[in-house]
């Protein structure tokens, strides 16, 4: 099933297009104004911010971190390998980055559940405020990460596709790596 691909995108346009670079750069911005106003209410509460920090398990934060960013390492391999026209391989690498996508959502789905059975839910402080605010928000990326994923596996499965929307899948698939390296430090590990 290996195939030459060629990409259609110019030496004008980033890889993947110019509208998921807008949209990478909108939720970046996004999440980093939402984490430095975190930071801001943590240096006023920085005795409930680092008793509520003391509350998150950073083993399971730091697996999770290694699990996402190899992740993204695989998504490299796989958009190399069809650039070189290997699909084998791309739909290998492709379904171990979706499997380590899933294996992400479902390690915090039981940090999540932990939290509520202790209760820490989302207006037990302001920590956890920010802490279920942001944490979901980027799990609801990983998740739309992983279904637009799933859809290039298909259509590689079925010879039908697209170079450029594989690279923008791609160009989202790193955003959420580059998302969680900022909330990892800040909500894991700064408090």
């Amino acid at each position: 099933m290996n195939q030459q691909l060629e990409t259609s995108t110019s030496n004008y346009e980033p890889p993947g297009g110019l509208l998921i670079w807008i949209v990478i750069f909108l939720e970046l911005f996004t999440f980093a104004a939402a984490l430095l106003v975190m930071v801001y209410f943590g240096r006023d509460e920085r005795e409930l911010f680092g008793q509520s920090a003391a509350q998150l398990n950073k083993i399971v934060g730091s697996v999770n971190t290694v699990v996402l960013i190899s992740s993204g390492f695989l998504m490299a391999l796989a958009t190399k390998e069809l650039k070189q026209g290997h699909t084998d391989k791309t739909a290998q690498y492709l379904k171990f980055t979706i499997l380590g996508g899933c294996l992400f959502v479902v390690i915090k789905s039981i940090e999540y559940y932990s939290k509520i059975q202790a209760g820490f839910s989302i207006d037990y402080d302001t920590f956890f405020s920010f802490y279920w605010m942001l944490t979901f928000f980027h799990l609801l990326h990983v998740v739309v990460g992983v279904v637009i994923l799933s859809v290039q596996y298909w259509k590689l499965r079925k010879a039908s596709v697209n170079p450029e929307d594989f690279e923008a899948g791609a160009a989202f698939w790193h955003l959420c790596d580059l998302i969680w390296l900022l909330i990892f430090p800040v909500i894991y590990l700064m408090f």
